[in-house]
């Protein structure tokens, strides 16, 4: 039987940089192993991806995040889906498909808000405009009909979502309306939180502005806190949700998604005070497996790495590939393992070598299969 998870372990060494904040304007940490550790959000390192060139190139546009419904003289999700589907429906077939499914009346001079920030598909709404049309009668019968349609063939609505594909991969809530019955989605792609392989102690950057027209002294002042350090990053794609998700998929588009999620989790980084730091750095290595269930590597780490005097890169690798072997064994894995990896390093016996990132990312797409 197929291997229905996609695990991804990611090593990145980033320079100093604060990346991801709290709300008192501080770097992120966690405790782990009884020691403090400078933390990157899942929300924030999944906003970085779907909101990145990469990805509108390989997985088209991200949804629309947000509780603006209809909001007079102002950005809102009408005027944006107004916008977007200009030409191909009217704009009452537009206003009735956002009432239908978010439960809320929109009033040409009301500000109307949804319970929550929800994400929205161009691709979605247009299905439904097109059902829509399709349905001649008053609202109340429109929306009759359509419940019963989407009960007799959720997949169909379901595949409008390879448009809105973050909403396949992260999941939906909903609480109003049509999408609370039929858009509520399970997310396939879990995100941990990344977090540094040893302790970090942050460091403050005091800094001024100068005001090039005063005469001493500067026009401002202001410290920042910032570190550096090794993160480990680490996620898991369910296959079967995705699948299901997207309407029925075949495992092989799946398949192309998860190499376009390891290209992703490997290149990109949040761009919080990248302006002042410019910590652009890329993955130093990249372990993927094939998998019964999801397993996260993170433990690897309880106990913070040691530099030793050589940086704290290599004992990460190595602390990695140890606590990779002690898990498989222990527990009798047999997963299908591939890494990639920038140093001149062997990998472990049942991990195959990669040279290249592209390597590994035709590895998935071969469903870890090596082919010519």
């Amino acid at each position: 039987m197929a291997k229905n998870f996609v695990n991804y372990h990611i090593l990145i060494s980033h320079s100093p940089s604060c990346l991801n904040r709290d709300d008192m304007n501080m770097q992120k940490t966690a405790i782990f192993g009884g020691k403090r550790r400078v933390r990157i959000s899942s929300q924030s390192l999944k906003r970085t991806m779907r909101t990145s060139e990469y990805y509108r190139t390989h997985l088209g546009a991200s949804s629309i995040r947000t509780k603006r419904i209809s909001f007079p003289e102002a950005d809102c999700l009408q005027s944006v889906m107004i916008h977007a589907l200009e030409g191909c429906f009217e704009e009452s077939t537009i206003v009735m498909a956002l009432e239908l499914l978010s439960g809320k009346e929109i009033n040409a001079e009301d500000v109307v808000k949804g319970d929550s920030v929800a994400p929205w598909a161009v691709g979605e709404m247009a299905w439904f405009c097109e059902k829509i049309e399709s349905i001649e009668g008053p609202p109340d019968k429109v929306k009759k009909k359509l419940s019963k349609e989407l009960k007799n063939d959720l997949a169909a609505f379901r595949q409008s979502l390879k448009s809105g594909l973050d909403i396949a991969l992260s999941g939906r809530m909903a609480t109003s309306g049509l999408m609370s019955e039929f858009g509520k989605i399970d997310g396939a792609l879990a995100v941990a939180h990344a977090i540094t392989t040893h302790a970090v102690e942050s460091e403050i950057d005091w800094f001024t502005a100068v005001d090039d027209l005063q005469e001493l002294g500067s026009g401002h002042l202001d410290t920042q806190e910032f570190s550096s350090g090794v993160f480990y990053r680490y996620a898991s794609l369910n296959i079967a949700q995705l699948q299901e998700n997207l309407g029925g998929a075949k495992r092989q588009d799946i398949l192309d998604i998860a190499a376009h999620v390891l290209h992703l989790l490997a290149t990109e980084v949040p761009s919080a005070k990248q302006q002042s730091f410019a910590a652009h750095n890329l993955a130093d290595l990249a372990l993927v497996s094939f998998s019964d269930q999801p397993i996260s590597l993170a433990n690897a780490f309880e106990a913070p790495v040691k530099s030793k005097g050589e940086g704290f890169l290599m004992p990460s690798v190595t602390a990695l590939h140890d606590y990779w072997e002690r898990i498989y064994l222990g527990y009798g894995l047999h997963d299908l393992c591939a890494e990639f990896i920038l140093q001149d390093i062997d990998s472990p016996d049942d991990i195959k070598a990669k040279d290249k990132l592209s390597e590994l990312e035709k590895w998935i797409r071969n469903n870890a299969e090596d082919r010519k």
